[in-house]
């Protein structure tokens, strides 16, 4: 007979070494559960939402940005890269206080827009500092052929450069989304219920009666699908782009 365990209950390390290998699965009834609770879908597609637009503005933005750098003669360019890298080493928790009363200030809290604004001002700076690694690999002799050949700047940075640097691209997307999907602290201080996003939602499924174990490792599991799905997607792009951007002639 199989033992049935109350939802804040877990077996102990005994009953799951006599347990058989299909009773270790999360049982189906448990999925069907976690789709049926009404708020997960909603919050499941705030996620989604969140992190797409925000990982697509800041690959943009963190390309225009590095090609600039990479090409153009800017003045302290180095100490400039540095501060912008900087601003992404800081721990979220530092600046939790000042954002949230700039978010309140400006109604930005629990709504899309700020979420995805703020993804964006965190992950741009790596992204910059990343992308120019690899388009410091690219030759200036293609660009300089093109413009011989009549392209505009614009030009070469769309038909030369942007092809040329698609593993790093596709790489430095890849860490982005992550970030935004995981990312938790603001989510959870800076939204409540319409932009709530899934790592904000879980812990509030924590009962008076316990927390429902079965229910939260399904949610967890449906949770991580997306990063698994674009992950491989682009692995072929990721593995690659890896390593390019370090090598140095």
């Amino acid at each position: 007979s199989r033992t049935v365990y109350p939802p804040g209950e877990l077996p102990t390390e005994e009953e799951v070494a006599r347990m058989k290998w299909y009773e270790r699965i999360v049982y189906r009834e448990t999925n069907e559960e976690v789709i049926r609770l009404g708020d997960l879908p909603r919050r499941y597609l705030n996620s989604i939402i969140i992190c797409s637009i925000s990982t697509i503005i800041t690959v943009i933005l963190g390309t225009i940005t590095a090609y600039g750098f990479s090409r153009f003669k800017v003045r302290g360019k180095d100490d400039l890269l540095f501060f912008i890298l900087s601003t992404r080493m800081l721990p979220p928790v530092v600046v939790v206080i000042p954002v949230f009363l700039m978010f309140r200030f400006l109604g930005l809290t629990d709504t899309h827009i700020g979420l995805i604004l703020l993804y964006v001002a965190f992950n741009v700076s790596f992204a910059v500092w990343v992308l120019k690694g690899f388009i410091d690999e690219i030759p200036t002799e293609y660009e300089e052929a093109a413009m011989v050949d009549g392209y505009s700047r614009f030009q070469v940075f769309r038909k030369i450069v942007v092809p040329q640097a698609t593993t790093g691209i596709a790489a430095t997307a890849v860490f982005c989304f992550i970030f935004s999907w995981n990312e938790y602290a603001f989510a959870f201080l800076l939204s409540r219920k319409i932009a709530q996003t899934v790592p904000a939602w879980l812990p509030y499924q924590m009962g008076v009666l316990g927390y429902d174990w079965g229910a939260a490792a399904a949610g967890t599991f449906i949770f991580l699908v997306p990063v698994m799905v674009f992950t491989i997607i682009l692995r072929k792009h990721l593995l690659r782009g890896i390593t390019f951007g370090a090598i140095r002639k």
